[in-house]
């Protein structure tokens, strides 16, 4: 944004999204609160995968980690959501620094195995805690976040909340990959032997490029705990992780602009598959009982998916 006329394009833009819960119906609301939750999360996932070229397939896990934080805080503690999601995003921090260590020894598929573990591991950390901390296999159930007598307790009110968190941590994301952080991220993704040479330090910017993406994926899940106002260890799991990193393949790696659209177009498919399976089963009842259209969802995702796997190694089999 560096004209007058992107900076009142940028201002309408914002101005939009304050309307929409005025003319949009609770369906379609609590799709883009779904989406906008989703957009923090893969935001995260791109900074960590798409800026700092570290595989990580344990991003639901940092959110549920940021859920169960955020969730702890405000059941135990009766903390205002102010202070509970900020938290949410620390203990999702912690998590995934902890899991970022070996990214300064271990690449590619073994440190994806170790993201992995982490998915594997979060929920027994849960299930084996304290009671009082996390409620172990029942949950943590909520009361709705508020700020004096307004309560967002529906789908309208927490679209406020969630889309002005997501504002900020997209913002923040933005000027994060811009400066002497982002370019060190870059650094290491492109060649970490040379950026090392150069006086980066690789265990503080791997460490780091960590933290950040599960920051991201701790305040998404502190949002999602305040909006279904009940947290599980079996709300997050590796099957999530995995659409979140497709969602960023298929937006672009090293875009934030690209992670958001990514889970746009996901998201869209995604809802449209729903709507439409149920019709399509009613017209052929014949194919397949109807379990083609009821997984239709995962195979167009999966194969978007590996479309756009192909296109992004095309160019490289091309120079070779």
């Amino acid at each position: 944004i560096h004209t007058r006329a992107q900076w009142v394009s940028f201002v309408l833009f914002l101005g939009l999204l304050m309307l929409l819960p005025t003319f949009l119906s609770v369906r379609f609301l609590a799709m883009i609160n779904m989406a906008a939750m989703i957009c923090i999360a893969v935001v995260g996932l791109q900074i960590t995968t798409g800026y700092g070229g570290l595989i990580n397939l344990g991003q639901s896990a940092f959110m549920g980690m940021g859920a169960f934080v955020c969730g702890s805080l405000a059941v135990n503690f009766n903390l205002p959501f102010w202070i509970t999601i900020p938290a949410g995003g620390l203990g999702g921090a912690v998590l995934g620094a902890i899991f970022g260590i070996p990214a300064l020894r271990i690449k590619g598929f073994y440190l994806a195995m170790t993201t992995i573990a982490a998915q594997v591991i979060f929920p027994l950390i849960i299930m084996h805690m304290p009671d009082d901390w996390f409620g172990g296999a029942i949950g943590l159930r909520l009361e709705p976040a508020r700020v004096g007598k307004i309560v967002f307790d529906s789908d309208k009110s927490l679209y406020y909340l969630i889309m002005i968190t997501a504002i900020i941590m997209v913002f923040f994301a933005f000027n994060l990959v811009r400066g002497r952080t982002g370019r060190a991220f870059v650094a290491i993704r492109d060649n970490d032997i040379a950026a090392e040479i150069m006086g980066v330090n690789l265990f503080f910017y791997k460490t780091l490029a960590f933290a950040i993406g599960a920051m991201f994926a701790g305040v998404a899940g502190g949002l999602w705990a305040y909006y279904l106002r009940f947290v599980g260890a079996d709300q997050f799991t590796l099957y999530f992780s995995v659409w979140y990193m497709g969602m960023l393949i298929v937006g672009g790696l090293g875009s934030i602009l690209g992670a958001i659209m990514g889970v746009i177009f996901i998201r869209s498919l995604l809802e449209a598959i729903t709507y439409l399976a149920p019709l399509l089963v009613e017209l052929f009842p014949g194919v397949g009982g109807g379990i083609w259209f009821a997984g239709m969802n995962i195979l167009l995702g999966g194969a978007i998916i590996m479309l756009s796997l192909i296109h992004i190694s095309e160019p490289t089999r091309l120079q070779v």
